[in-house]
């Protein structure tokens, strides 16, 4: 409790008796009200609780911290604090440039992803239009049944044009070289693939093209979306193809001698199996954010192993359908 007395006096009496105790001298009436005590913070002193006045340490060292648009008082290069993720001011031109790099990159594999994939629609839509006149027109069927020489010869084509685009993988620039190659091998490929369906009925044709047309798009959707990078499982895939050329020997050897069906249908099925990861590993080639990639340059290329992997799943799955319908 405090009595009365101990009371600081009124406004009024303050004012013009300045006798009351310890209070400073206010000025009389008419005269202006002195300013509020200026802030003079004292070097070095460690920042305080903000709200008082007068005190010590209350902001920071001067020339350390200033808003924007006021110089520091003592004439030092401010220092503002920054966002950038732990990169300091001086190397925000680097962290742009390493940026716009990044993005540059990745809208020229963005590119190239689109043209590899216009290129193998195209190819893929010549291939199963020829399937299809070898499938449902007759005398074509006929024909290429009849003579089986034009069916050796688009082979010795496709293996030579291949090894042309292979070992010739840089484009060309004055003529598109390899381009013409591609089309050259397309065809050869596809009047092996129709010569081959011509002597399969129909739904078993029907039932390899639906079957090929959903394990690609799984397989496309799966390697854009997984994080396993099987760019990386090259040996495992050259010793399954070695397997599986070991077993089309020895299919082909017993078949020969006695047609067995289960056999057939088990080489097919496993050529079928080492194709799609064939695909799997060919398209992570192409999307680039693996362990290996394939250049940006090498459109014709990329189409090129693209276009065969799914062309031999055709080929593998309409043996296994075509045995299943017989």
């Amino acid at each position: 409790m405090t009595s009365k007395s101990d009371n600081p006096p009124p406004y009024e009496d303050a004012l013009h008796h300045p006798k009351y105790g310890n209070y400073p001298h206010q000025p009389q009436h008419g005269s202006p009200l002195p300013p509020p005590p200026s802030y003079s913070p004292s070097p070095g002193m460690y920042p305080g609780p903000p709200g008082y006045w007068g005190q010590e340490g209350v902001y920071p060292q001067a020339g350390t911290w200033a808003a924007p648009g006021f110089s520091s008082p003592s004439g030092r290069p401010t220092t503002i604090p920054t966002l950038s993720a732990g990169v300091p001011p001086s190397n925000q031109g680097e962290m742009e440039d390493f940026l716009s790099t990044q993005w540059e990159s990745t809208s020229i594999r963005h590119a190239f992803i689109r043209k590899v994939y216009l290129i193998l629609t195209a190819q893929l839509a010549v291939t199963f239009s020829v399937v299809a006149v070898f499938t449902f027109v007759d005398p074509v069927r006929l024909f290429v049944i009849r003579y089986p020489g034009i069916y050796w010869a688009s082979i010795v084509v496709y293996f030579i044009v291949y090894c042309i685009l292979v070992c010739c993988k840089e484009p060309r620039r004055r003529f598109p070289w390899n381009l013409v190659l591609l089309g050259i091998f397309t065809l050869a490929l596809s009047y092996m693939s129709g010569t081959i369906s011509s002597y399969y009925e129909t739904k078993a044709v029907f039932l390899a093209m639906g079957i090929t047309a959903l394990v690609c798009i799984a397989v496309t959707i799966f390697c854009f979306q997984t994080k396993v990078d099987f760019t990386s499982c090259g040996g495992l895939l050259c010793i399954a193809s070695v397997v599986l050329m070991i077993i089309g020997i020895v299919t082909a050897i017993v078949l020969s001698f006695q047609y067995v069906p289960w056999l057939h249908m088990l080489y097919a099925a496993i050529g079928a199996i080492v194709y799609t990861l064939f695909l799997v590993y060919n398209t992570q080639l192409l999307i680039g954010n693996r362990e290996l990639a394939i250049s940006p340059e090498e459109y014709v290329y990329g189409a090129l192993s693209l276009y065969i992997d799914i062309v031999h799943i055709f080929l593998f799955i309409l043996q296994v359908s075509g045995s299943a319908t017989e």
